[in-house]
């Protein structure tokens, strides 16, 4: 985590050297390339935040899926994903609502498995590296500003967690729906004087609806 251009870096070797080998055992299909795009609808479950708001934003990257038999084929993608939640919160420091815009560079590597011709589902983890932060806060009695309390280094960089989803597949175009659970806490533990805290305590929590269109 110290260095995130390494970890990106051997993240990526990884994924070309799985594609790579899969590519060599594959002999009754070609390899798919394509592009992809959707809605998200995300928030952070936590114990300590009284109300989450979903907040609306998007999802945009590349993919490509690569056949292992006839039923199931690797599906890794690179996309940009931005997450966040909107935030009810009331605890000793202060009491409002934060909008957390969290954008990152999120890497799905899914297996697809195809229940009929044109419909199939897919699961497996997720890695995601924070590239901006964006964050607005409203207080009760506005004395808790974010925008100056808040910047990128107050949250952590790297997320992984759980993905898994459904997907109506046709010749050039698909759809689908697939929802993505962290594992990571996206704040860092801060320090208020008279103690520590985590904020926000939460983990990302996505519902993301696509469109798919293939290249080859």
């Amino acid at each position: 985590m110290k260095n995130p251009i390494r970890t990106i870096a051997a993240l990526t070797l990884f994924i070309g050297l799985g594609t790579s080998q899969m590519k060599a055992q594959v002999n009754n299909g070609t390899p798919q390339f394509g592009i992809k795009g959707g809605v998200n609808f995300s928030n952070m479950y936590t114990e300590d935040v009284d109300d989450n708001n979903v907040l609306t934003s998007f999802n945009a990257g590349i993919y490509t899926l690569i056949p292992i038999t006839d039923f199931a084929a690797f599906q890794p993608e690179v996309l940009f994903s931005r997450k966040g939640s909107e935030l009810t919160y009331d605890n000793v420091i202060a009491s409002g609502k934060a909008k957390f815009k969290l954008n990152y560079i999120e890497v799905p590597l899914l297996v697809k498995g195809n229940l009929t011709k044109n419909l199939s589902v897919h699961a497996g983890p997720y890695f995601a590296y924070l590239i901006d932060a964006q964050v607005t806060n409203e207080t009760s009695d506005g004395s808790y500003n974010f925008e100056e309390n808040f910047d990128n280094d107050d949250f952590n960089k790297f997320d992984a967690g759980l993905s898994a989803g459904i997907g109506l597949d046709f010749d050039t175009i698909g759809f689908g729906a697939r929802y993505n659970y962290g594992l990571t806490t996206v704040g860092k533990e801060r320090d208020s004087g008279t103690g520590t805290y985590t904020f926000p305590d939460g983990k990302n929590s996505n519902v993301s609806v696509y469109m798919t269109l293939k290249l080859n």
